[in-house]
């Protein structure tokens, strides 16, 4: 069964092709820049082992224009995979928040698409920009089946000692705030993937989602117990623009004493803080270039990154009572070598014992970086979150659940 798997942002567009059950995709691909006159595509075509690239700049107007181009590049007669748009017959969706309404991957009607505009309150940056790649891939695939799968589903079976904030409870009740949690794709998948590679079903994991967003969870008996994000993605880690965890007081101060507007000291925590505001750059690469060239600050950052996810391990650790593996994934957790190195110093406690030569080595697949004494694995599992949308669309519409 050919599903197509759409994750839609506000000015990009990312896809993969898989014909499931196979979990290697036909096609994978990302149009970025929507809406500009310097929008690009990439688009990688699977065939007999072999890979076959094409790369194309031309202006787009909309996401409606992005995905009429996909379709036009998966029909082609010469790097094309399919002979026409029937050959999909599913389509998986990446929508960010579920809010409470959601609790796992669901067949979309009109009171599904309803209930996710209402939702736009809680991801303003991101539900909109999911929902409108729903309403394109239905004019463009009127015979497939639309599927939604939710960043937050996975982390609902959180316990109300989790999620709930310390507010007034009418709070909760009547607007719904709480944790929600996010990355749950990525979390879901690596946990998963952990608890395979381990050979234990009820193991006591945390994966930690290391990003320009950055997300941890606590996996107990493959549930999430616990999440570092909460209603909306900027809090916990420390990441490339977004501030993590901070003192309340502080918005109250900007706002109060020193006369920023909510919609700018919005601004600051959301796009010019972690990262970028302490050391001045949001990718990881260019803070470790400043450190090598002597920058204090980039230096401190990296410090605080590190030291952030160490706090939230022990957090987790004592809320599962116990830890067996942790788990980096992602685009720095699997790729930079001296923030896993960071985060497992000093860490022997809790049975976290790095080798050093182990670290530095890179796979594609599931590698284990541990001494042999190491009582906790340390796991480096790359995420795929496509992939796991993929697979719960094809059990969505081969099951029938929802």
């Amino acid at each position: 069964m050919k599903i197509l798997v759409l994750n839609s942002g506000s000015s990009s567009l990312k896809y993969q092709l898989f014909d499931m059950p196979d979990e290697n995709p036909i096609c994978t691909g990302l149009v970025e820049r929507i809406s500009s006159e310097e929008a690009s595509i990439r688009h990688l075509v699977y065939l007999k082992g072999k890979e076959n690239k094409h790369n194309i700049s031309k202006p787009i107007k909309n996401h409606e224009d992005a995905l009429q181009l996909v379709t036009s590049l998966l029909m082609d007669s010469e790097k094309g995979v399919l002979k026409n748009i029937d050959e999909v017959k599913a389509i998986g969706h990446r929508v960010v928040h579920g809010g409470e309404q959601f609790a796992s991957t669901t067949l979309i009607t009109k009171e599904v698409k309803a209930k996710i505009k209402t939702l736009f309150e809680l991801a303003p940056l991101h539900n909109p920009p999911n929902y409108r790649g729903i309403e394109v891939a239905e004019r463009i695939f009127p015979k497939a089946k639309q599927v939604a799968v939710f960043d937050t589903a996975f982390h609902q079976s959180m316990p109300p000692r989790a999620y709930r904030f310390a507010i007034p409870k009418e709070m909760y009740f009547d607007l719904g705030i709480r944790a929600y949690g996010f990355h749950g794709s990525s979390h879901q998948y690596v946990g998963k993937r952990a608890l395979e590679y381990m050979k234990n079903p009820e193991a006591k994991i945390i994966t930690i989602h290391l990003g320009n967003g950055s997300s941890m969870a606590a996996i107990k008996s493959g549930k999430s117990i616990d999440t570092s994000m909460g209603l909306g993605p900027m809090g916990g880690l420390m990441m490339g623009t977004r501030c993590g965890d901070i003192d309340p007081s502080i918005i109250f101060y900007l706002i109060n004493e020193k006369g920023y507007s909510p919609k700018e000291v919005n601004d600051i925590l959301n796009k010019k803080s972690g990262m970028l505001g302490m050391a001045g750059h949001s990718d990881m690469r260019d803070v470790k270039a400043a450190i090598e060239n002597g920058d204090d600050e980039a230096r401190l950052a990296y410090e605080i990154y590190a030291y952030r996810i160490q706090k939230y391990i022990g957090a987790y650790a004592a809320a599962m009572n116990g830890l067996d593996a942790i788990v980096f994934t992602a685009g720095i957790g699997e790729n930079d070598p001296d923030m896993r190195a960071a985060v497992c110093k000093d860490m022997d406690y809790f049975g976290i014992l790095l080798d050093p030569n182990a670290n530095q080595n890179r796979s594609s697949e599931i590698r284990e970086i541990n001494i042999p004494s190491s009582i906790t694995k340390i796991l480096v599992i790359p995420t795929n979150e496509e992939l796991e949308i993929g697979q719960q669309t094809y059990k969505v519409v081969t099951e029938g659940y929802s």
